[in-house]
């Protein structure tokens, strides 16, 4: 409880990220985020010899990738109406968790004080607000999602 504590004081004190806020809009950082192509969920497109801009016009949900000072990578799952719907990072170190997820993070927060103690992953959450992270010293890893706002098909293992 106590290590705990000193990690979110921690993270509300160091100069904040620039990263996408869970439910809101994509960052829009100084450094470049690299654009990747989401790939639609249906093997429709493939089958019917369409070509692959075809199927990147018809994914339903775009993605961005950046990567922070500290060597975190972040990418931001992004619906089409320009809301962020899903984060996941991967990392030597958490990244800024109240930057990333917002007005969510009361959420993580109390997911956080009510998992049993342990070294196993944090899996919680409920309609409105899902995390998932884990990690050791020097890898953390970890996402974040509104599934109410997740495009149908697409499955929380879909996002890496």
């Amino acid at each position: 409880m106590k290590v705990l504590k000193i990690a979110m004081l921690a993270a509300t004190l160091l100069p904040p990220a620039s990263y996408a806020v869970l439910g809101g809009a994509p960052s829009s950082s100084s450094s470049s985020p690299v654009m990747l192509r989401a790939t639609p969920q249906s093997t429709d497109a493939a089958s019917t010899g369409t070509g692959a801009a075809n199927a990147t016009a018809t994914a339903p949900y775009s993605v961005r990738e950046s990567r922070d000072a500290d060597g975190v990578t972040i990418r931001e799952y992004v619906l089409p109406s320009n809301v962020v719907f899903a984060v996941t990072w991967e990392g030597p170190i958490r990244p800024d968790m109240k930057a990333l997820l917002g007005s969510y993070f009361p959420n993580y927060v109390n997911a956080g004080e009510s998992r049993a103690r342990g070294p196993s992953p944090m899996v919680e959450g409920n309609d409105d607000f899902r995390v998932e992270s884990a990690g050791r010293l020097g890898h953390f890893f970890g996402i974040a999602y509104l599934p109410r706002l997740k495009p149908a098909g697409v499955r929380p293992g879909d996002l890496k």
